[in-house]
């Protein structure tokens, strides 16, 4: 008797030596402008524009409300919540908890650039654009407001660049000394493009730029 006891003891002793290990926690990576994206009904690229509260933003043209987005990496990022094009022609993508929106634009280079606000730059002030396709492509702010005539309808208000952008890049940030300014909505297919302010892009979903 004496002797089960103490076998029994020594069994409950082991057990409670036994280390307990935390669960591992489930694998995070950052959303930053510049980034590239497909959707689950197409094949072709598009731009993650800026970071936002629980997503991103981007052009309109991208996706349709309710598909699925997926990162380059090939894990999925989460669901449209909205988009117009023309309309004012931005769409907005809330991620999933596998993804962080950063207040971050990616140069395409292993570097990144910290947003900080979203104060317009003044007409002839530098300006660069992160694409999926062009890469890190810098210009000059020629105009603003000016209105592009789409088969959908017209847009106003865009801001014109003379940045190099290829149709793979459109929703890329453009970015001015920390400054988000726009997303890219359309190209010349050459060095002419046009960008949606930013704020145009946030107000009509409330939506709040993520800042580092």
């Amino acid at each position: 008797m004496i002797r089960s006891l103490l076998a029994l003891a020594c069994t409950l002793v082991a057990l409670m030596s036994v280390p307990v290990l935390p669960a591992a926690a489930a694998a995070t990576y950052d959303v930053r402008g510049g980034d590239a994206f497909t959707t689950a009904s197409s094949s072709g690229r598009c731009t993650v524009g800026f970071s936002v509260g629980g997503g991103y933003i981007t052009s309109g043209e991208c996706a349709g409300a309710g598909e699925t987005v997926i990162g380059d990496n090939g894990v999925v990022q989460g669901t449209v919540q909205g988009t117009t094009f023309p309309g004012h022609g931005g769409a907005w993508v809330r991620t999933n908890s596998s993804w962080q929106p950063r207040g971050l634009v990616d140069r395409q280079d292993g570097t990144s650039v910290t947003v900080s606000g979203s104060q317009p730059a003044p007409v002839g002030s530098a300006a660069c654009m992160s694409g999926a396709v062009s890469g890190w492509q810098c210009g000059v702010i020629q105009a603003r407001d000016v209105t592009v005539n789409f088969p959908e309808g017209v847009l106003n208000g865009l801001i014109r660049t003379d940045i190099c952008a290829a149709p793979g890049d459109r929703g890329a940030p453009l970015i001015a000394d920390g400054q988000a300014q726009g997303i890219l909505i359309a190209t010349s297919g050459g060095c002419t493009s046009f960008f949606l302010p930013v704020d145009e892009v946030l107000a009509p979903y409330g939506l709040t730029l993520v800042t580092e």
